[in-house]
């Protein structure tokens, strides 16, 4: 076929069946430099050992060999595990080989591939080296996905192009075989009836697939489009982001756990540990001298770490694929097939609301560790994540549909009363037996104070609607999620009730979503409008099961997919 051939990789036979093995290119071995970065990286391992080594044998000359011997020995291992491995793409495939006493073979098929990651850590990037992850949409598990530690930078770009490009002319000769396919039986049969129903495939299907063979066609190129390039000034918006705000206090209890954790191997007793926090716990000035310096420095340490996962990020299209770059430390780039991605998830914390910035993720089939790959957005302006999510894969959803007042009922009860019970409990312990009890009352009286405002908010952010091509569902307060779902990626739908849930006439509806989190839920909705949602989404799907007089409630069709003008109440039972 023209077009099939790219450059540095020989041709693919377009008529060559999935089973011959037709060698694209031969046999490639990581960078030498990985026999610097593999020992270095075992050095954590190695460093316990060594000096244990060195302490036992009293820093001798002998202790110094067995510990330069270690060295050596690692460096071998390394040497061993670089001749052993090699990778070549063969036929519809990528086989990585290791073969060292046994020979072990791990495969992946081309069309199988989602994206294709490429990371530089710190000694990569010094050593012009990167590490190359094949996305399969496995889960994430490293053992059931390929992962190319130590190409160089050329070799990572141009295996990532050759293996997209692979992936994408192999799915679009696939999916335009299946179209033209399905396209010929609903001709066959046109006189028959519905064409949906005598191809065997849903008329959303051939469209897709229609649409595939022509913005996927093999040997098509698109120019590269940028949406956005994060400017430096917004580095100032790490410290809204909770994550990054709260750093300091981590990483002083990171520094306590190693201190339990390795110190008996350096010779410090957790005595001692304990005793120095006695000691800072009975010199209040100091404890909150330590306080303070660390609150001082949890606006500081946020925009550090925020500059150093989302240094000049980057989000561009290119040949079929969202492409985002960022990180300064470790300089990361994720590519997502736009042909996956079946919509985006909108999040706010409280302080990016009131600073009107937000964040955004895609949510995208298959997709594995989709909070960190899947990243749109980071913490930037809440129009410009709006306008580029929009231009990226689609706008947001509006009007969303207010739920009941019974949702707001539950809402406070469910802020208010678990402090109100603590409060009820240990007020007339202070009251009766000792002020200890204090200590308890008022933080629980002023949580349940505080609750208050925060049940409202969790009703207001309650919302769903569907705009007939896509649904969107809203909730949260602390962490405000909106997410906007295609409505072909819906697979199916869960609707669940608790015991106090059918006391206030609520229910929560899921739609069920082959992609991101597996599920998107509308929470506390009417009785009757949770089942309307969800037939006005898929008719076809719950309108036979619907007793007569549910389909006159607004927003549901009747089989024929018209609505027609509300009449009359109902439910459905569950």
């Amino acid at each position: 076929m023209p077009g099939d051939e790219v450059a540095g990789t020989g041709a693919v036979p377009a008529g060559a069946p999935p089973g011959e093995r037709t060698p694209t290119e031969r046999p490639l071995r990581l960078s030498p430099k990985v026999l610097l970065t593999d020992p270095i990286r075992m050095l954590p391992s190695l460093l316990l050992p060594l000096a244990g080594v060195l302490f036992l044998g009293g820093f001798s000359p002998g202790s110094f060999v067995w510990a330069a011997m270690a060295v050596v020995g690692s460096v071998a291992f390394a040497a061993v595990r670089w001749v052993t491995f090699t990778y070549q793409i063969v036929g519809d495939r990528l086989e990585l080989t290791r073969s060292l006493i046994s020979r072990s073979v791990r495969t992946i098929p081309l069309e199988r591939i989602r994206g294709v990651d490429i990371s530089a850590p710190p000694l990569h990037r010094l050593l012009g080296i990167a590490v190359l992850r094949i996305d399969t949409g496995a889960g994430g598990a490293d053992k059931q996905e390929g992962e190319l530690d130590g190409v160089t930078v050329e070799e990572g770009e141009r295996l990532k192009a050759v293996l997209l490009w692979h992936a994408r002319a192999r799915t679009a000769r696939r999916v335009q075989a299946r179209g033209a396919a399905s396209v010929a039986g609903a001709a066959s049969t046109a006189d028959s009836g519905s064409d949906e129903l005598a191809s065997g495939v849903p008329t959303r299907v051939r469209e897709e697939a229609a649409g595939s063979s022509t913005r996927h066609e093999v040997g098509d190129t698109t120019p590269e489009r940028v949406f956005f390039v994060m400017p430096r000034k917004w580095l100032a918006y790490g410290p809204l982001s909770g994550a990054y705000l709260l750093t300091p206090f981590a990483l002083v209890a990171g520094a306590v756990g190693l201190a339990f954790q390795w110190g008996s191997e350096f010779r410090i007793d957790r005595r001692v540990v304990l005793g120095a926090g006695e000691w800072i716990w009975e010199h209040p000035p100091l404890l909150i001298a330590a306080l303070v310096l660390l609150v001082l420095a949890m606006p500081v340490i946020a925009v550090i770490m925020y500059a150093v996962f989302n240094w000049d990020f980057t989000l561009r299209a290119s040949e079929g694929y969202l492409i985002a770059g960022r990180g300064l430390v470790t300089r990361r780039s994720v590519s997502l097939e736009r042909r996956r991605v079946r919509g985006f998830e909108f999040v706010e914390g409280p302080a990016e609301r009131r600073a009107g910035v937000g964040r955004a993720w895609a949510i995208v089939t298959g997709l594995g560790d989709s909070e960190t790959r899947g990243q749109l957005m980071p913490v930037a302006p809440r129009d410009v994540v709006l306008d580029v999510v929009g231009e990226a894969i689609g706008p947001i959803a509006t009007g969303l549909r207010p739920h009941p007042p019974a949702a707001r009922r539950r809402r406070l009860f469910r802020a208010i009363f678990p402090w109100l019970v603590i409060a009820a409990c240990t007020v007339p312990a202070a009251l009766l037996w000792s002020g200890f009890w204090w200590a308890l009352a008022a933080p629980a009286l002023f949580l349940a104070l505080l609750g208050v405002p925060l049940g409202l908010d969790r009703y207001r952010s309650l919302g769903h609607t569907y705009d007939g091509s896509r649904l969107s569902v809203r909730s949260g307060s602390l962490r405000r999620s909106q997410a906007v779902v295609e409505r072909r990626a819906v697979v199916g739908w869960t609707l669940s009730q608790t015991w106090f849930q059918r006391r206030a006439g609520l229910l929560t509806v899921t739609a069920g979503v082959g992609a991101g989190t597996g599920g998107y839920a509308a929470i506390d909705v009417g009785e009757a409008e949770g089942p309307a949602f969800a037939a006005e989404v898929t008719p076809r799907w719950l309108t036979p099961f619907l007793i007569p007089d549910i389909q006159d409630i607004p927003g549901i069709p009747d089989a024929s997919g018209t609505r027609e003008t509300p009449t009359s109440g109902g439910s459905l039972p569950l």
